[in-house]
């Protein structure tokens, strides 16, 4: 009996050693993994080049410096912002650019550009944006308007000209309107998908800076702007945005409400970074960063103005871009 008793504990004694041995061998493997996994981020060198919507810029700032601070310190990655139109130009050309955000999708005119110049590109859409309307801070009258309202204030060939032309309580002043300039992909799709391709009054104030409108607004009482809920967020303490009767009652643009499926839909648009798959094949720097892009855009949407995307669609472009490795 002592004897059995004795071989128990030898046994008992055996198997927890090997599930410490097991333990280790596997804390071991992960360790040598992630730090094979470090190894090759730090082994990255050379540069990455983005530039297109000002829009998504915060975005991918954001993203950027991150990259450069906690993944990959010897790969510069540079951040422009010349708009979603421009950036296309310098994109769709020979040597150029690695990545361009668009505040809209590609063009017909773009990719049958792309095919010419046998450039292959991959759509990656990072966000959901929602068009917002800015007033001036001391506007205490137009806080909330209709879908049509402003709509008729930008059109060319709205009777409306002066606020009263809204509302005969409003000030009788002309409104002075602003908004980006026919670079951007922000213009494009208040053109396209909100005017639906009518003209704009020629008395709109088009800037190429967002930083401008953000100026403009902030100095005048009777002004009116329009850009990505990101420069409003940014700039509350020199404006206030318009909220936005749809029908149901005035919404308010917040990343609650921007979603496709929201109350906010009519003026929410997905907006995309494109990549050159061409050069994420030739340059693992390009790629490294476009798969670090998918897989933190949605944990730093929020701190730049922007609701997240779906997971299912982030899950599915990583699956494609870790194929290209």
């Amino acid at each position: 009996m002592k004897k059995m008793k004795q071989w128990g504990i030898m046994l008992g004694l055996l198997l927890m050693v090997s599930i410490l041995a097991a333990c280790a061998s596997s804390s071991a493997e992960k360790k040598e993994e992630n730090n094979s996994s470090d190894k090759a981020s730090e082994e990255l060198e050379g540069s990455v080049v983005i530039d297109g919507s000002g829009t998504v810029y915060p975005l991918m700032a954001n993203l950027a410096e991150s990259y450069m601070t906690n993944e990959a310190e010897n790969v510069s990655v540079e951040v422009s912002r010349a708009g979603t139109s421009a950036g296309f130009q310098k994109f769709l050309a020979e040597d150029g650019t690695d990545f361009n955000d668009a505040s809209r999708q590609m063009k017909d005119e773009e990719q049958a550009l792309a095919e010419e110049l046998d450039i292959e590109v991959k759509e990656l859409k990072v966000a959901l944006d929602g068009l917002t309307f800015v007033i001036h801070k001391d506007n205490d009258w137009a806080k909330e308007m209709t879908e049509e309202d402003l709509i008729q204030a930008f059109l060319s060939d709205s009777p409306i000209t002066k606020w009263s032309d809204i509302n005969p309580d409003w000030p009788d002043e002309e409104i002075n309107l602003y908004g980006p300039n026919e670079n951007h992909g922000t213009y494009e799709f208040f053109y396209e998908n909100i005017l639906e391709e009518q003209d704009l009054k020629d008395s709109v104030n088009l800037q190429q800076e967002y930083s401008s409108l953000v100026n403009l607004i902030s100095e005048d009482e009777y002004g009116i702007a329009f850009f990505g809920f990101g420069y409003y967020v940014n700039n509350q303490d020199k404006m206030q945005a318009v909220s936005v009767d749809f029908g149901d009652g005035a919404v308010e643009p917040s990343l609650d409400t921007i979603a496709e499926d929201g109350d906010y839909a009519p003026f929410t648009r997905p907006v995309f970074t494109y990549l050159n798959v061409n050069q994420a094949k030739e340059k693992p720097q390009v790629l490294d960063f476009a798969i670090y892009v998918l897989e933190n855009m949605n944990d730093v949407a929020g701190e730049t103005g922007f609701a997240p995307i779906p997971e299912d669609e982030v899950s599915q472009n990583l699956t494609d871009l870790n194929e290209l490795k």
